[in-house]
């Protein structure tokens, strides 16, 4: 017999799982695989994560607190991360913005909207944060040039939709 509770957290580790074979498998810029990912699902992983974003959040805006709230009622965090490469475009000078640096963001944009399109199909409530994924990296959780979290949770009430600020 599976209690609701390990139901939760089993199948959310699945999702978890599948979310990051669909940013794995989703289409690179001229083919080169750039895209870092890890799975977060250990309740002191999680914890660690919502304490630094609280340490974060002077530095950077109370949205760091607020979003820290949501990672200690998530049941896992897959991190979606990019290794600014070179991938053979050289920079002409009159340019504004170096493609190696555009097409390595834009692979991780793609990861990440295929992940999500994943858990959405699995039921999985999410949402992409940049402090997740800023906190994560400073923690040396995973190695990456730039990091986005999204958060996991399977309840009665999506706890992502209507967050609140923290005063």
């Amino acid at each position: 017999m599976i209690e609701r509770g390990d139901l939760i957290r089993e199948t959310i580790i699945n999702a978890a799982k599948l979310m990051a074979i669909s940013a794995i498998t989703a289409p690179k810029a001229r083919g080169i695989d750039n895209i870092v990912v890890k799975i977060l699902n250990k309740r002191e992983e999680l914890l660690k994560l919502a304490d630094k974003m609280e340490e974060l959040a002077p530095l950077y805006g109370k949205f760091f607190a607020r979003d820290a709230n949501n990672i200690r009622n998530s049941d896992a965090v897959l991190l979606i991360g990019c290794k600014v490469i070179d991938i053979g475009i050289r920079k002409p000078e009159e340019m504004k913005y170096d493609l190696n640096l555009v097409l390595s963001v834009l692979n991780m944009g793609i990861a990440i909207g295929s992940a999500v399109k994943t858990a959405s199909i699995l039921n999985i409530d999410n949402r992409i944060m940049y402090t997740a994924g800023l906190a994560a990296q400073t923690l040396g959780m995973i190695e990456a040039d730039i990091v986005i979290g999204i958060p996991l949770s399977a309840k009665g009430k999506n706890i992502y939709f209507d967050r609140k600020w923290s005063k």
